[in-house]
């Protein structure tokens, strides 16, 4: 499972950013995610490798071999990582206490997250009472 996004550093969190903005159909090298994060100060070489290296052993990176150098790319959708970051803490909880802790954030939530939301309901409800398809 990758890492939550809750327990990224800040330099974690600014490479993660820039690997789910590019959308290519191979992943990033070292130099390329170098020239791309933006941390307000200059970083070696070496950081971003050690960073991304990292975040692969945490999972949140897959990485592959070109040549002489490793593409990195993101292992799941910046929203993916943010649902586990989510889900993680709350699925050890008893029922209770999770829909306690899941009422707190819906009281906490803005007026557009709330209409979010609702939608989303809503999408899970038409889902539910169309129930399985079933073949002819």
């Amino acid at each position: 499972m990758p890492s939550s996004r809750s327990s990224l550093g800040s330099l974690e969190r600014s490479v993660m950013d820039v690997l789910w903005a590019h959308d290519g159909e191979h992943g990033l090298t070292v130099r390329e995610v170098l020239d791309r994060v933006e941390t307000g100060k200059t970083l070696a070489y070496t950081t971003v490798m050690t960073v991304l290296t990292r975040l692969t052993e945490k999972g949140a990176l897959e990485r592959e071999q070109d040549g002489r150098a490793w593409r990195y790319r993101a292992a799941s959708s910046r929203e993916q990582m943010t649902a586990d970051a989510m889900r993680g803490p709350l699925d050890g909880l008893p029922h209770e206490e999770r829909t306690t802790a899941i009422l707190h954030f819906i009281e906490e939530a803005s007026p557009g997250e709330l209409a979010s939301l609702r939608a989303a309901l809503d999408a899970v409800e038409e889902r539910a009472t169309k129930g399985p398809r079933r073949g002819r």
